[in-house]
């Protein structure tokens, strides 16, 4: 029987230190839990009702809903058996190419670096719901500032804010389900509603397959932060029973949290509606729920709690980010400085590097935060797409070699099912996704180029920092009798 291996050897054990193992059980399954629910679903849901119609929003949820789910029972295979900090760079470096570790490892930290401010600018826009005329950078600067200090404490400091994080975030969730519900039937907020607002204008699917095709960028952005759990292992107490637990529960946060959320606002709220535009980011579609029900003070306490997934979701992704960059420097794909922890096991390095790129979000007062913040948006989604392609791919080499070696399947921690369907269905559906984007102006001749850099930007920083690596280093695709399972 294999044993179940740590990491590549420079991995956790150096003279620059090493992390410490202080997530809890109840850490990682709440992180796994709340780790997506940010902006995505209660702040750009509403857009996407707007554009494709209530069935054609579901429609997406449900297909990128699947995909995600197959991504992070791949992720839950990889994790439970190597648990790693930074474990995209290091997977992809042990079964495929140290030069796609590299490249991997690098877009993934660009990926969660620049949802950093992404986060923040959404977080000054909800400060605006009550301060109106305040300045943005006040509040970008103030929530930077409480984002680095959780994290700069310690890993235990980091799983505990996120665990109350998260708490909060499922608790709305499941309120105003319930209450969306109620209003639906009649029960609360006046008439019932029913299925009235499925049969406006051309609804459910308005816009047709192009208009779902569109919004898939939108509804990934919404699931980006699943997989912090991955990440998350290598800091777990015991990542061969935490990991598995908190995965098996993606498939009921997906249906509960994704699909029932989106159902109730297309339900309450006609896609016609103005105030579900992209470009209205200071209301909520939650908000205006709430509001519809006559909640005048729920709809600001709503305001509050979005304010706090922000900052979770701004909070998770600093963390993923300081720990690519640690893992890479571990791997020596990047400075080895990078690699120090204080005495409380924190890479500092690394945090003040990926802090830096949340200044980004003080350009908000000259583009103007709306913009800035779909601009950031569309930036980082096809980073995560990419990131998922080869968690797949990761995921499909390091099964058809731990079978190679002929080991039993009953001896991983977690195994993955739908086996290869899963990775197979994750890498197809990413690949035509990011390849799709921005056809809607291709198609009218049109072209918004400054749109198309910031939606591929990550694609030819991907692809650069792949290619350069393999040069100057030499590196070699590794055939699958080659792949080391065990710890070396």
């Amino acid at each position: 029987m294999v044993k179940p291996a740590q990491s590549l050897p420079s991995e956790e054990t150096s003279s620059t230190g090493q992390l410490k193992k202080g997530l809890k059980s109840r850490h990682m399954v709440m992180i796994s839990i709340g780790g997506a629910i940010g902006t995505g679903l209660f702040l750009a849901s509403g857009a996407t009702i707007h554009t494709a119609g209530p069935g054609g929003a579901l429609l997406a949820y449900l297909i990128i809903g699947a995909m995600i789910y197959f991504v992070m029972t791949s992720l839950g295979e990889l994790a439970a058996f190597m648990p790693t900090s930074g474990s995209y760079s290091t997977y992809a470096t042990r079964f495929v190419d140290p030069s796609l570790g590299f490249g991997l490892g690098w877009i993934a930290w660009y990926g969660a670096a620049i949802t950093l401010p992404a986060e923040l600018s959404a977080a000054t826009l909800i400060m605006k719901f009550w301060f109106p005329h305040s300045p943005s950078i006040l509040w970008s600067a103030l929530f930077l500032l409480l984002i680095f200090l959780i994290n700069y404490l310690s890993v235990k400091g980091f799983g505990e804010s996120e665990y109350w994080f998260s708490i909060i975030k499922v608790g709305t969730v499941i309120i105003f389900i319930v209450i969306g519900l109620l209003m639906i039937l009649g029960i609360m907020g006046g008439e019932a509603v029913g299925f009235k607002n499925f049969t406006v204008g051309d609804a459910p699917f308005h816009g047709g397959f192009l208009a779902i095709f569109g919004v898939f960028v939108v509804a990934a952005y919404s699931f980006q932060g699943t997989e912090i759990v991955g990440n998350s292992a290598g800091e777990s107490e015991n990542p061969r029973r935490d990991v598995p637990k908190a995965i098996r529960s993606i498939f009921w946060r997906i249906l509960l949290f994704y699909v029932l959320a989106i159902a109730v606002i297309g339900l309450l709220i006609p896609y016609t509606s103005d105030r579900l535009l992209s470009e209205d980011v200071l209301v909520s579609p939650f908000t205006l729920v709430f509001e519809k029900a006559g909640l005048a003070i729920a709809a600001s306490v709503m305001n509050a709690v979005i304010l706090t997934s922000v900052l979770s979701a701004g909070n998770s992704f600093l963390y993923v980010g300081t720990r690519m960059l640690f893992a890479l420097a571990k791997l020596k794909q990047a400075p080895r400085f990078l690699a120090k922890v204080d005495r409380r096991g924190v890479p500092i390095w690394s945090l003040l590097v990926t802090t830096l790129f949340g200044v980004l979000v003080f350009f908000s007062s000259t583009f103007g935060d709306g913009k800035v913040y779909y601009w950031l948006l569309n930036a980082s989604a096809i980073s995560g797409f990419i990131v998922w392609i080869f968690i797949g791919v990761c995921h499909y080499r390091f099964r058809k070699a731990y079978i190679a070696k002929g080991y039993s399947l009953d001896a991983l921690p977690y195994r993955a099912r739908w086996f290869p369907l899963g990775p197979i269905y994750t890498i197809v559906i990413c690949a035509i996704v990011v390849l799709g984007q921005n056809y809607e102006s291709i198609l009218s001749g049109h072209i918004d180029w400054v749109g198309m850099l910031a939606t591929y930007l990550s694609v030819p920083l991907f692809l650069l920092a792949w290619f350069i690596y393999k040069f100057v280093k030499k590196t070699k695709f590794i055939p699958l009798d080659k792949i080391e399972l065990e710890e070396k």
